[in-house]
């Protein structure tokens, strides 16, 4: 049966009614359902919030470094500290390393860029932080359904967004209903926010239904690959900041790395590589591994314990590559749109001031007695705000790094120290992202193979020991949710052109390629589901944007913890 014959037959879905719609219980989803319920209260008015988040509980799929900049969230609720949010470890000094295969060299502090400089911020667990944004939201009324995953946009006759709906429960592997079939359900508001983070499956098919992207230049994303260490006491330096460029990616591959010390003996630390890399037999998993046993991170960590993984894709296209943010019903935030500070590493306190800013348009309209219109108020407010100064400043970012490692260096330096101190607080030349990530993807033949070395298993891991600690869990009888367009091409096309690259690019070790003396070519993709850590880098490196990131059941996926 096809997903409409049994909508056919196990349908009507039943519906809800809200005035407001949130999709997905982030930084952004939740400071719009804050921001409504304040408002309301502020006017003695009445407004339904819900927010639905496909992880078993809000903060369960968060993932980030993180040091946050509190300006939004002072903003929202000022007093934050007195409510316990958990922004606990202030930054306390930053290093910048330029980093050889064996040496360091550390910037001055002098000449740090702008852009790194974190006094007045906090070394945190964006989860955690969501998890007490999704208390302060319940405590104001706001519904939040964790374990629902939002899978199809509802429209209403006239072409506006009505709503969404949660994908069914209980199919099994082939598509089918079993025993514990449930259809799903619809949520209908006047207006439907999209908070899904970078890549979400509603904002994408959004981009395309309303041509959102038409006058912006493609989008651009990294991976981030993160982990947290426990380490010796004597280790930890409570409020050090680390970020580091060079070794282990060539001049010709934008990436980098970070290293913050939380309280209680925590280290979080990753790496991020630019989703536009030309080499396929890159893996940007094995690229994280070997930059820990460098001696500048080593240091760090060793005589530690690893206690979490996680992966996750970001945006870095900056303000030209934003796309229109509103459509009839409804508007993108956070992530889901790009706001991401690239140049900063920072993303949340961005969502958290899309969602507000988007909260009082919404807020505005529905008083007036409007429903399923464009919010226009939205964009207009963002232009006025300092976070499209901010995000103004950075845009040339990445774009700059795509002409190498060099040029990209020099170029932030200007941007981001010289400019400030000549009263330049924009640069006066903008640059676009030429082209999406997955065409720059070269043929195998092109491209040097990488020699990875094998894990150690006590700094160094593989994928499914790492995969474990990340708390990953999928029902195994439900449709795979990492779809194929045609199940010929990672074979026929993916394997021979450019050495099968999703079974390098994944970093949970979801795409395998084995032996099949059934297929002409004797090899077949397996796709082990189950694995996923949900980072949609599949979704936007697959160099024939053949593979299509769905949700699974509800629930499903990772489940974090201090991530």
């Amino acid at each position: 049966m096809t997903p409409q014959e049994i909508l056919e037959q196990y349908g009507p879905r039943e519906s809800m009614e809200y005035d407001v719609v949130i999709v997905g219980a982030g930084p952004a989803g939740l400071a719009t359902a804050i921001r409504l319920k304040q408002l309301a209260a502020e006017k003695d008015q009445e407004i339904n919030v819900v927010v639905l988040e496909k992880g078993s509980e809000p903060g369960a799929h968060i993932l980030s470094g993180a040091v946050m900049d509190p300006i939004a969230l002072s903003e929202l609720i000022p007093d934050w500290k007195d409510k316990g949010a958990p922004l606990n470890q202030p930054v306390t000094a930053d290093e910048v390393l330029l980093l050889s295969e064996t040496g360091a060299t550390k910037t001055p502090a002098a000449l740090v860029p702008d852009n790194f400089h974190n006094k007045g911020n906090y070394v945190i667990s964006l989860g955690n932080v969501v998890r007490w944004l999704s208390q302060q939201a319940e405590a104001l009324g706001v519904e939040i359904f964790p374990g629902f995953a939002a899978t199809e946009v509802v429209y209403n006759e006239d072409g506006s967004v009505k709503g969404i709906a949660t994908g069914n429960m209980g199919l099994g592997k082939d598509g089918q209903p079993t025993a514990e079939f449930q259809l799903g359900m619809e949520l209908h508001g006047k207006y439907t926010i999209f908070a899904e983070g970078a890549r979400g499956q509603l904002g994408r098919q959004l981009l395309e239904q309303f041509n959102l992207q038409s006058d912006s230049a493609p989008q651009s994303f990294g991976i981030g690959i993160k982990e947290l260490w426990e380490v010796p006491p004597e280790k930890a330096q409570p409020g050090l900041v680390v970020h580091t460029a060079g070794w282990p990616m060539d001049k010709e591959t934008f990436g980098g790395g970070f290293l913050y010390h939380m309280e209680g003996n925590k280290v979080t630390l990753g790496f991020v590589i630019g989703l536009d890399y030309k080499n396929p037999w890159l893996s940007p998993f094995e690229e994280m591994q070997r930059w820990k046993k460098h001696p500048a991170i080593l240091k760090h960590i060793e005589g530690g314990k690893r206690l979490g993984y996680g992966a996750r894709a970001i945006n870095n296209g900056g303000i030209p590559s934003l796309p229109r943010t509103i459509f009839p019903g409804g508007a993108l935030v956070g992530c889901n749109a790009g706001y991401l500070n690239a140049s900063r590493i920072k993303g949340s306190h961005a969502a958290i001031k899309s969602g507000m800013l988007a909260a009082e348009a919404v807020f505005e309209a529905v008083q007036a007695g409007r429903q399923h219109d464009l919010l226009s108020a939205y964009p207009q407010a963002f232009e006025k705000s300092w976070l499209y100064q901010e995000l103004k400043a950075a845009s040339n970012f990445k774009p700059w790094f795509k002409k190498g490692r060099t040029v990209g260096m020099l170029m932030t330096g200007i941007e981001h120290w010289l400019l400030p101190r000549l009263g330049i607080k924009t640069p006066p030349w903008t640059l676009r992202n030429p082209a999406p990530d997955h065409t720059f993807l070269k043929p195998a033949a092109q491209c040097a193979k990488i020699d990875y070395p094998k894990p150690d298993g006590v700094i160094t891991f593989d994928r499914l020991s790492s995969v474990f600690i990340s708390n990953t869990n999928h029902s195994e009888d439900q449709p795979a949710h990492l779809t194929l367009k045609d199940a010929s091409v990672p074979v026929q096309v993916n394997l021979k052109q450019y050495g099968g690259p999703e079974a390098r690019y994944c970093p949970a070790g979801v795409y395998e390629f084995i032996d099949d003396a059934a297929s002409p070519q004797g090899k077949r993709l397996q796709i082990n589901a189950q694995n996923c850590v949900h980072c949609k880098t599949c979704d936007i490196k697959d160099p024939t944007q053949n593979i299509v990131w769905v949700a699974p059941e509800g629930g499903g996926g990772p489940n974090y913890v201090e991530m």
